[in-house]
């Protein structure tokens, strides 16, 4: 594992329905190429679990690549603003999740949380990984 360099993130998690099929995906980037990406089929859920279970996703997959420093991208501005600290987690299974989050964190020399527009292309691209999942669903 290194710890040079660091690894930018990409994230989204969608639902068809909020509770709905569920998705989400995730791409690590470095140097501005995708190194790798995964997505996955959530079940029913929330729009809201599916973006967390995404960054949990991507912080173990990135484990295994660095320990250094991470930027973590999502279009979901409440995920990134419960993560920063500005906004308080008020249902409880968003709370274990973000205690997930900050439990892999830990992994890592430092993980910030940037939230960024929908048209952002990495985003984009995560967004049809998770689009591609309920298709394949049937969902």
């Amino acid at each position: 594992m290194s710890d040079e360099g660091g690894l930018d993130i990409y994230t989204d998690g969608a639902a068809r329905g909020n509770p709905g099929h569920a998705a989400y995906a995730y791409l690590l980037v470095a140097d501005g190429a995708i190194v790798l990406e995964g997505s996955a089929y959530a079940g029913v859920t929330t729009n809201n679990t599916a973006e967390y279970l995404a960054i949990i996703h991507a912080l173990e997959a990135a484990a295994g690549r660095t320990d250094g420093d991470l930027s973590v991208y999502s279009d979901s501005e409440l995920v990134v603003r419960q993560m920063t600290g500005e906004y308080r987690v008020n249902k409880e299974h968003l709370r274990d999740l973000k205690a997930r989050v900050l439990a892999l964190a830990g992994r890592f020399r430092s993980v910030r949380f940037v939230s960024v527009r929908r048209t952002n292309p990495f985003i984009g691209r995560a967004d049809r990984l998770c689009n591609d999942e309920l298709d394949r669903r049937g969902a």
